[in-house]
């Protein structure tokens, strides 16, 4: 099996949109998307091995570090045997409810010489 990370982005402005929904409202979304992403991850379970939500971000150039923002949201760790499976799986994913929003598939090619020993 192969290794694929899953990238879920959404654009920082439809996110901060998001937050100028009352509470409640926002809260009931939530709360039907989570039921919506658990029902969806117990049919993939098998394929996805860890999910997270990505913090903060720090960018570090030659010049310095800097706090930043960008799209990405969120990562999931897949195995399945090639990217076009992967994708298949997230067609039907709740994070695409969002407007504007993705999920980018990408195999992880294991470099030898970088791995710790």
């Amino acid at each position: 099996m192969k290794k694929f990370y899953a990238i879920y982005k959404a654009p920082v402005s439809v996110i901060q949109d998001w937050m100028k929904n009352p509470e409640a409202e926002r809260k009931a979304m939530e709360a039907k998307m989570k039921g919506e992403w658990d029902t969806w991850l117990a049919k993939n379970s098998e394929m996805v091995k860890e999910t997270a939500g990505l913090g903060k971000n720090k960018q570090v150039t030659g010049a310095g570090i800097t706090d930043t923002s960008n799209d990405l949201m969120m990562y999931s760790l897949v195995e399945a045997d090639s990217a076009d499976a992967v994708a298949k799986i997230f067609e039907d994913h709740p994070h695409l409810q969002i407007p504007q929003s993705s999920i980018d598939i990408m195999e992880a090619n294991i470099l030898p010489r970088m791995q710790r020993s």
